[in-house]
């Protein structure tokens, strides 16, 4: 019977069976899929947590009484009391002590020599800025010549430790090969025009001191270590993400430099003349740096408003400085103009193509509604991507660099596909090298039903939805970024291959778009993996059918339904009715029947 207590207990033994049934063919599966797929990674062989739980930075640990009664902290355990708690803390000096320097550094990825080389600069910075300053004006005096030459061997000791532990740990490439054997690197240093500069650097002309005194221009070699500048630069702007800016701050360096040594040389002239003497020195009132700077600005930027020069000395001076002022601010201007230009490239490449889309769409009349949004769709791809074509950007990288930016991309969506779930690793390298950016705009369609699908989607950033109904507007489902529709049309065959609904962007919309062809000419390297794609792609068409076959779809509405079986038992009387040849009512419903059944028929 159905309410016994053996009918209850047998079910729940049955609902039992048949999740442990369920739950073997799961892990069946997930052996195949880590069989097939190293990729693939499984919740159970994922590792344990050790029971034993570290303490964290910055956690409160209880205080020194509380330890008295309890267990005791090891000794290389370190903990620094605040306020009313004990917090455990590493040990920053002993980390210190440990710190091993490198053998070998890399110039081009290595963060910590960039950071040297600006260390290097601001002391070569130091000599070429305030060597002329202290040559030129009064401003180095006995009272604070201690300050100067404290800061003058400072920078010398930077230059010589560059010289010593950094300039011969660098790597370089010989042969294709990069080098990082000491003695290797150290001689390929000495070789080099870098090694002879640096030594010229650091000429030990300072003891000429002790007879001509503290002159600033002995130190005027300091200034050759150019080549470290320009290797910083070159090092930053790889790192920066907006270099353009640091190129406009540079080259305005450049000209205030420029300024700055023209003030110095107007001074020392001045000075040379007598201060004061005439009407076109330094009458020596207010600030004379600031004075002199003035004067060299109005200058080299050629203004004019300067007294006219009296002696033969000050007229060959105002000649050349105006003829180096057109010289140098000519040459700024035309960096200046190149690092402007270098930095608005791209939005100079995309005005131009949306000023000659513009030009074509109004030469051939085509409807507002239609160039307002092929616009709408410039400026979104513009501002999204920051480039109207990717492609454009990665066709000047070789091969394996195109195929690692690929795989960063697109590789952890594109294995999400449970069409290529199994399929040669190689083999979805390929394809990811293939997939191509398509932005739709809001309410676009991406493929209508009906049509030939020939491109598989995979959504990048933002929503689709699926359409459907009666009248085809009803939204069945929205797809959002990571999701993958139209896998299935990529290998059917025999007019399987049509779209069965309508898909709509909901808004801005990045899709990767695979095409069929391009899968095609793919999968003639990987045979085994086309095998299971088009076993997975009848098994998908299958799946996908089947509900349909089981309930049975939708089809033409009859204009007669179909009547209930007549009872066994009222067609015998019927039977019989006929073999006796009666005319009662039995006989004129049995007629009624066969004249409906005729209708129906």
């Amino acid at each position: 019977r159905i309410g016994s207590a053996t009918s209850v207990s047998s079910t729940i033994i049955n609902n039992r069976l048949q999740e442990l049934v369920k739950l073997f063919r799961e892990r069946t599966e997930k052996v195949k899929e880590k069989l097939t797929d190293p990729d693939v990674t499984s919740d159970d062989e994922s590792p344990t947590a050790s029971p034993a739980k570290p303490v964290p930075a910055a956690a409160p640990v209880p205080p020194p009484a509380a330890e008295a009664e309890g267990d005791k902290p090891s000794g290389d355990e370190h903990y620094c009391e605040m306020l009313c708690c004990t917090f455990k803390y590493r040990p920053w000096l002993d980390r210190l002590k440990s710190y091993r320097f490198p053998s070998s550094i890399d110039p081009l990825t290595n963060l910590m020599y960039v950071l040297w080389l600006f260390f290097v600069v601001m002391a070569w910075n130091w000599n070429c800025w305030l060597i002329p300053v202290r040559w030129a004006f009064p401003y180095q005096t006995p009272g604070n010549i201690h300050c100067w030459l404290l800061m003058d061997y400072l920078c010398d000791l930077i230059y010589l430790l560059d010289i010593l532990v950094f300039q011969t740990r660098l790597q370089f490439v010989r042969g294709g090969d990069i080098i990082t054997d000491k003695k290797a690197m150290k001689e390929n240093y000495l070789r080099s025009q870098r090694f002879k500069m640096d030594v010229v650097c650091l000429l030990p002309l300072d003891f000429f001191y002790f007879k001509v005194g503290v002159n600033p221009l002995l130190r005027f070699p300091r200034c050759l270590k150019y080549m470290a500048f320009f290797e910083f630069n070159n090092r930053l702007e790889a790192i920066l993400s907006k270099a353009y800016i640091y190129r406009v701050i540079r080259t305005t360096a450049y000209l205030l430099y420029s300024l700055h040594v023209n003030s110095c040389l107007y001074y020392w002239a001045s000075a040379y003349e007598g201060l004061g003497s005439t009407t076109w020195v330094y009458d020596g009132e207010g600030n004379s740096y600031i004075r002199c700077y003035y004067w060299a600005v109005k200058t080299l930027i050629t203004i004019g408003g300067l007294p006219d020069p009296k002696t033969l000395f000050e007229i060959v001076f105002q000649l050349l400085n105006y003829f180096t002022g057109v010289f140098a601010f000519s040459v700024m201007i035309g960096q200046m103009r190149d690092v402007v230009g270098a930095a608005t490239a791209g939005q100079t490449y995309y005005r131009s193509c949306m000023d000659s889309t513009i030009k074509y769409m109004n030469f051939y009349k085509i409807p507002k509604t239609v160039q307002n949004r092929v616009k709408t769709w410039y400026e979104y791809t513009w501002h999204s991507q920051g480039m109207l074509d990717e492609s454009e950007l990665l066709v000047q990288l070789p091969d394996k660099m195109r195929l690692d930016i690929a795989i960063d991309v697109n590789y952890n969506i594109v294995s999400k596909v449970a069409l290529f779930q199994g399929c040669d690793r190689q083999m979805i390298f390929d394809m990811l090298k293939r997939l191509r950016s398509v932005v739709y705009l809001p309410n676009d369609y991406v493929c209508k039903k009906g049509e030939i699908g020939r491109e598989m989607y995979i959504i990048q950033a933002g929503q689709v939805q699926v359409l459907g109904g009666p009248d085809g507007k009803t939204v069945l489902v929205t797809l959002k970024a990571g999701s993958v529709f139209g896998e299935i049309s990529l290998l059917a065959a025999g007019g399987g291959n049509r779209r069965t609904a309508n898909v709509v962007a909901h808004g801005f919309a990045n899709l990767f778009i695979l095409d069929k062809k391009d899968l095609n000419e793919i999968l003639v390297h990987y045979p085994e993996s086309q095998k299971l794609l088009r076993k997975k792609a009848k098994k998908m068409l299958k799946n996908n059918n089947k509900p349909k076959d089981e309930k049975g779809a939708p089809g033409d509405t009859l204009i007669i339904p179909p009547k209930a079986d007549t009872p066994k038992l009222f067609q015998a009387a019927l039977a019989a009715t006929g073999r006796m040849g009666g005319k009662g009512p039995l006989a004129q419903l049995r007629w009624r029947l066969k004249e409906l059944r005729a209708m129906q028929e």
